[in-house]
């Protein structure tokens, strides 16, 4: 729910435009790159989550103990590896953020902020997702 959040925000208000120049800019100190970080591993996450949650449906009916493995190991590496994602994502988002002029940001100030706030709430729930799959 917190990668469909981040994913939401960026992509209803995390761009914007001036009124003289009607060219979209990334609210995020106009680095496009804080946007589509944030976007990309939003949406990942929503799928991976998808997908994990779709192998715990159908995992008591796995026999092979090393299928069980590995999709266990599966888990435990990408939650560790989204939870180091998640905080990097939060650090660059709240860097540039804290970069952003005020006066650039006509739309969209709550929706960086949610971002900014969900990404954070990110790191502890894969954090618990590696620590369930631990």
């Amino acid at each position: 729910v917190f990668a469909l959040i981040v994913f939401a925000c960026l992509v209803g208000d995390g761009y914007t435009s001036r009124p003289e120049d009607p060219r979209l800019f990334c609210v995020f100190n106009h680095n496009e790159d804080a946007c589509r970080y944030g976007i990309g591993i939003g949406v990942l996450a929503f799928l991976a989550c998808i997908f994990f949650f779709m192998v715990d449906v159908y995992f008591p009916q796995i026999s092979n103990t090393t299928d069980r493995k590995y999709l266990v190991l599966a888990d435990l590496g990408f939650s560790g590896l989204w939870t180091f994602l998640w905080f990097i994502g939060f650090c660059f988002l709240t860097n540039q953020w804290s970069w952003t002029r005020a006066e650039d940001v006509y739309i969209g100030a709550d929706s960086a902020r949610a971002a900014i706030t969900f990404s954070f709430f990110s790191i502890f729930s894969w954090g618990l997702l590696l620590t369930f799959a631990y």
